[in-house]
């Protein structure tokens, strides 16, 4: 039986204030990102639930190349492994 993982991972993205509503919405174009929070010295919390690593790190690259972005860091990363074939299917 194959084995599936996903990664969830949570970031801080850390914006210039006055742009915050702004890189919010382009975050929440790119696949698999919801924002959980901000606060309005413009500090973003972005959860990701991705099948892979290498998708967590490129995101993390598109929003930290994004104009008004300070910098962009993991906070939390754990991958979690299950079954393919659900026990429904059993």
């Amino acid at each position: 039986m194959a084995q599936e993982e996903v990664h969830i991972s949570s970031l801080v993205v850390h914006v210039k204030p006055e742009y915050l509503d702004e890189i919010k919405a382009q975050i929440l174009e790119l696949p698999n990102t919801e924002i959980h929070g901000e606060s309005e010295e413009g500090k973003i919390i972005v959860v990701l639930e991705t099948k892979n690593q290498g998708y967590v790190t490129d995101t993390i690259d598109k929003i930290n190349n994004l104009e008004h972005v300070l910098i962009t860091f993991l906070v939390y990363h754990q991958i979690e492994h299950f079954d393919s074939q659900s026990e429904d299917d059993s």
